[in-house]
């Protein structure tokens, strides 16, 4: 949803919102996932992350941080800081490793263990 000002400007804040919404459903068609299955992934319902997408709630940090790891992309494309859409620096997946390093299992890390030192 963009609002618009009695001069026809757009709503700044939710002008950014929707063009965050525009690369979610780009990815998604990339992805071949619709947004029932980004929204379990990330534990939200369908209608939440429609509203997200269209930009008719704020995102969260952290959920902003679900949807990109679950899109195999950065919060920085997402957000327009980065034209990238898969082109991580160690940082990056420094940050996706430690968010997620909890829930992983011992199988995971030593897989990625094997990726990084070879087999």
């Amino acid at each position: 949803m963009i609002r618009y000002f009695q001069n026809g400007k757009k709503d700044e804040e939710n002008y950014k919102m929707n063009s965050i919404g525009e690369k979610i459903l780009d990815l998604l068609k990339r992805m071949n996932m619709n947004q029932k299955q980004l929204a379990e992934l990330i534990n939200t319902s369908e209608s939440n992350l429609s509203r997200y997408i269209y930009g008719e709630r704020n995102i969260s940090t952290t959920l902003l941080a679900n949807i990109a790891t679950a899109l195999h992309t950065t919060t920085d494309y997402l957000l327009g800081i980065s034209n990238n859409i898969d082109d991580f620096e160690y940082r990056d997946v420094e940050r996706i490793l430690a968010r997620k390093s909890d829930n992983m299992t011992k199988e995971e890390k030593k897989r990625l263990l094997d990726i990084l030192f070879g087999d």
